[in-house]
C-alpha cells in the first residue's frame, strides 16, 4: 500500500507506513531521482491461508472493500522495468492487475468454486479486529495490522491514480503476464 496514503494503520504496521513517509520525504528533499513501488499484498503472506492463523474456517466480511493481491515475483518483474523506465520518473508505480483487485468476499467465493464446497464462514467485526491486533504474536500481529487498512478500509484501491504523481503497472507494462489471484489459488487444489 501506499504510505502516504494510508489513513487508518493501527500499529505496528502503522510505525512502518510512518518510517516509509519519512524515508520518502527524505528522498524528496535532497532532490534524489526516486520511483516508489506501491506492490500492496505480497500474495504469498495474504492468499496461501486466507488470512487465517490456524484458523478452519476463514472470516466473510460484511464490508465489500477491493484489496489488491500481487505474486512476489511479479512485483519483481515490474520493478525491474520501472527502474530505468522515464515514465516513472518521480513518481510511484502502482501495482494493480485488474484481475487481482478483489474483495475477500470475492477470494473466498474463487476458493469455494475451486474446491467446490461452500465453506463455513464467520464475521468478525472491525472492533473485534482491532482488539485481536495488539494481542495476537509476531508475525500475525503484522499481518492483521496490514490487513486492516487494506481489506477493511479498503486503502489500497479507494483512490484514482493521477499522472502527476503516479502510473498502474499493468498499463505501462501490458507484456508482462501477471499470475492472477485465480491461478495463484490453483497450486493449493
Amino acid at each position: 500500500m501506499d504510505a502516504d496514503r494510508v489513513r487508518h494503520a493501527v500499529e505496528p504496521a502503522a510505525s512502518i507506513f510512518r518510517i516509509k513517509a519519512k524515508i520518502r520525504r527524505a528522498i524528496e528533499t535532497e532532490g534524489i531521482p526516486y520511483t516508489y513501488i506501491s506492490s500492496n499484498a505480497f500474495a504469498g503472506h495474504f492468499l496461501p491461508n486466507l488470512i487465517q492463523e490456524n484458523a478452519t474456517v476463514p472470516p466473510r466480511d460484511k464490508r465489500d472493500v477491493s484489496a489488491i493481491f500481487v505474486q512476489e515475483d511479479d512485483i519483481a518483474t515490474y520493478t525491474i522495468k520501472a527502474a530505468d523506465d522515464p515514465r516513472t520518473l518521480n513518481k510511484i508505480l502502482y501495482l494493480r492487475p485488474p484481475s487481482n483487485v478483489l474483495s475477500f468476499n470475492e477470494i473466498v467465493s474463487l476458493w469455494e468454486t475451486k474446491i467446490g464446497k461452500c465453506l463455513e464462514k464467520s464475521y468478525v467485526p472491525e472492533d473485534q479486529l482491532l482488539e485481536i491486533i495488539p494481542k495476537s504474536p509476531i508475525p500475525w500481529n503484522f499481518v492483521l495490522s496490514f490487513g486492516h487498512p487494506m481489506l477493511v478500509k479498503g486503502e489500497a484501491s479507494n483512490f484514482e491514480i493521477e499522472a502527476c504523481f503516479g502510473a498502474e503497472a499493468s498499463e505501462l507494462y501490458p507484456e508482462v503476464k501477471y499470475t492472477t489471484v485465480h491461478a495463484y489459488l490453483h497450486q493449493f487444489v
